[in-house]
């Protein structure tokens, strides 16, 4: 048996039989028709893809340091395996970052890394390498200015000085990038004419010189901004007009206004031209004392008028009276006699200006028994502070009293200041 075998292993057409035998059982185990190509053994399965916004990452010191030049997203190419490539593509699930942990202060350059990711796959990265430039982290205090179209105002109005709440802000960024803040403005984005008080949000933007946005971090990015508007307006005088001759016999004493100013609310250039307003006596109509409730007379030019009728007082004589009996008329002081406030909204105060000690001195002309029981409890002065607005405002005095008597003050006009009442 032994002869017979070591014949087969000499005969060169045995061992050819061996080997073939060998290589299809070989072949049996590495390929099967049914499975189709091997991702790993068959390298025409191997594709590439490109993946855009992939974001990017950074370490470094960010209590110490500012970064900037690090883009937000980059585009990598994968390569490598259908089943891994499409997997990469669907989940995401590797990490495109910059390691800035060792970076010194300055501009440098630094090469973009990944991980996380299969390493059957290749990458390459766009860009491969960043310019970045490191700057000190700076955090300092601005205070805000509020900025909005004033020709968005309508006409007959200006706006008053916008309150920003809060007024500052905490700023952080690279010191170079700080060193260029040169505005921190919260801006209001007007989009109808106004004709009143404007309350909105309005977000902080800061600029350089420029007026160039600076890339910063701001601890408010929005703040709360009133802008008062108010009607222009301006004080004048009221002109008496006698229209008509008096009757005859009828001769006209003195005719005066229960007040002789009045406020007018017009465009800028109209208010500048103005000085007075009127009013219109007929006088050919008065026999006798009386008084007389008219109207303050304006141009088409002025909007509004206040107050809007005044009263007259007409003081006549005739050739019938008995001028013996004729009593002279005499002028009596009555000295600091308080001013009022009315209409003050109830979350408002007001101290006065001009007077300061708040009282006016009052000279009142009438005949010596006119004048025998008249005192300060007599007469009521006031200011209307209905629909004022914090700062200060100039108002027309309001003086009430006795009908059988004339008088005058030392001002017709006061200022007086309005804040609001802390809680």
């Amino acid at each position: 048996m032994d002869k017979w075998l070591d014949q087969l292993t000499d005969s060169k057409l045995f061992m050819k039989l061996v080997a073939l035998l060998l290589a299809l059982l070989l072949f049996g185990t590495v390929y099967d028709s049914s499975k189709g190509t091997n991702d790993i053994n068959v390298p025409g399965a191997e594709q590439s893809a490109v993946i855009s916004d992939i974001p990017v990452k950074s370490y470094y010191d960010t209590d110490n340091l500012v970064i900037t030049g690090v883009p937000e997203t980059v585009e990598i190419t994968l390569k490598g395996p259908t089943p891994n490539l499409q997997a990469a593509k669907t989940q995401r699930d590797f990490e495109v970052y910059a390691d800035l942990s060792k970076v010194k202060v300055g501009k440098q350059r630094v090469r973009l890394q990944i991980k996380d990711l299969s390493d059957k796959l290749k990458a390459t990265i766009n860009p491969a390498y960043v310019d970045v430039n490191v700057q000190e982290k700076v955090t300092k205090e601005y205070t805000i200015d509020a900025e909005f179209n004033q020709k968005m105002v309508a006409d007959g109005y200006e706006a008053g000085a916008p309150v920003v709440k809060p007024n500052k802000v905490k700023i952080t960024g690279g010191k170079d990038v700080m060193d260029k803040i040169s505005y921190v403005k919260a801006i209001l984005e007007l989009n109808k004419t106004v004709n009143e008080t404007i309350e909105e949000s309005a977000r902080i933007t800061v600029l350089d010189k420029n007026l160039n946005k600076l890339d910063v971090s701001v601890d408010h990015e929005v703040v709360n901004v009133t802008v008062p508007i108010k009607k222009l307006s301006k004080t004048v005088k009221i002109e008496v007009v006698e229209k008509g001759s008096p009757s005859e016999g009828v001769s006209i004493d003195s005719i005066t206004l229960d007040t002789n100013e009045a406020t007018i609310s017009a465009n800028q250039n109209v208010l500048d031209k103005t000085e007075a307003v009127r009013v219109e006596v007929d006088v050919s109509t008065v026999k006798e004392n009386t008084e007389l409730t008219l109207p303050v007379i304006i141009s088409d030019e002025i909007k509004e008028v206040t107050p809007k009728t005044v009263k007259a007082t007409v003081k006549v004589s005739t050739a019938s009276e008995e001028t013996a009996t004729t009593e002279e008329e005499i002028t009596k002081t009555l000295s600091k006699i308080p001013i009022r406030f009315t209409g003050l909204p109830e979350n408002l105060s007001a101290v006065f200006r001009n007077p300061s000690s708040g009282s006016v001195d009052l000279t009142v002309t009438g005949t010596e028994s006119e004048l025998a029981d008249i005192d300060e409890s007599d007469f009521q002065l006031s200011v209307n502070a209905a629909e004022l607005t914090e700062g200060e405002h100039e108002l027309q005095l309001d003086v009430k009293g006795p009908e059988n008597v004339t008088w005058s003050t030392a001002m017709n006009t006061i200022t007086i200041a309005i804040s609001e009442k802390q809680a």
